[in-house]
């Protein structure tokens, strides 16, 4: 059956679900602060409308957003779609927040009759564009019930993690934790191996045969090798994403000191203009600490780094 959905937040992530959401038949409206994501994503198929028009008309929103505070915008701003939504219809929240925030959403949709499932993802714009991404979740019964043609659209694996929400924003912070931590160990890895003579492309092909390796080494090394840091993944995203981890870990009284040692990492390769690139570019921080150039760069690039530190 045909549904009418909407996408909001057309980024890395976000285009890719809106393609695979597209792809499985559904009446698919993509929105996004960026008019030329719209627009082209039209011109793809998309079904074209603004946000506050077309709320009333879906069954289902998959607000795949940056943060807590974005996602709060969207569903109950000045312009909050979840007063326009149809009761019965469903929020599908995709960003990494924290799961308080997560109950919060939950109990205020609930409240305007819109169902609303805590559903984090995991795998890459490659597995959003395929459809083939995970989907940590929980919500009610009859949340999962509403979302499942769009996550039948868009995921490979649903894991239910629990009747309420916040069990799936849990799951994803766990996910986060490793994940950044193996990205920025990643870096340290490789560019410690290039002080013994270690080159990144043989460090690639043997460890990723090794115990050593991770799922974030096979995927983020061949950036740093081929030189390309075009933003799959921005470094900025880990400095928002490790600080929830480590707010829900001081709010637990745990201690997670490799989780804050790879946050300052992230920290330092934004403070350094890195921000905005891919999140394999913290193996920058490393490289400049030892005077190492990486794949791809030259004198030139090692002097405007160090200008960078200066400032």
């Amino acid at each position: 059956m045909s549904l009418k959905i909407g996408v909001v937040g057309l980024g890395s992530m976000g285009y890719g679900i809106a393609q695979s959401v597209l792809r499985a038949g559904h009446v698919t409206y993509g929105f996004d602060v960026v008019p030329e994501q719209q627009a082209r994503f039209v011109s793809e198929g998309g079904s074209e409308g603004n946000l506050a028009d077309t709320a009333a008309m879906l069954d289902a929103v998959m607000v795949v957003v940056l943060n807590a505070a974005q996602c709060e915008h969207v569903l109950f701003g000045d312009a909050g779609i979840v007063a326009r939504m149809k009761a019965g219809s469903v929020v599908i929240a995709c960003a990494t927040v924290p799961p308080d925030f997560a109950r919060d959403m939950e109990q205020r949709c609930n409240a305007s009759g819109v169902h609303y499932l805590d559903a984090p993802i995991s795998g890459g714009a490659v597995k959003a564009a395929q459809g083939c991404l995970s989907v940590m979740a929980s919500g009610a019964p009859l949340a999962f019930e509403a979302a499942k043609p769009v996550l039948d659209a868009t995921a490979e694996t649903v894991f239910e993690l629990g009747d309420s929400a916040g069990a799936g924003s849990a799951m994803k912070a766990v996910n986060q934790m490793l994940a950044g931590v193996h990205i920025a160990m990643m870096a340290e890895a490789m560019t410690f191996g290039m002080t013994q003579g270690v080159q990144p492309q043989q460090f690639l092909e043997v460890i990723s045969k090794c115990a050593g390796s991770s799922w974030m080494l096979e995927n983020r090394a061949p950036h740093v090798i081929n030189g390309d840091y075009t933003p799959r993944s921005s470094v900025d995203i880990w400095p928002k994403d490790l600080g929830i981890v480590l707010d829900i870990a001081k709010s637990a009284n745990f201690n997670a000191p490799i989780t804050s040692v790879a946050l300052e990492q992230f920290l330092a390769a934004s403070s350094t203009g890195h921000g905005n690139e891919d999140d394999a570019a913290v193996a920058k921080v490393y490289a400049r600490q030892a005077n190492l150039t990486l794949p791809g760069e030259d004198a030139s690039d090692k002097e405007v780094a160090s200008e960078k530190e200066v400032e």
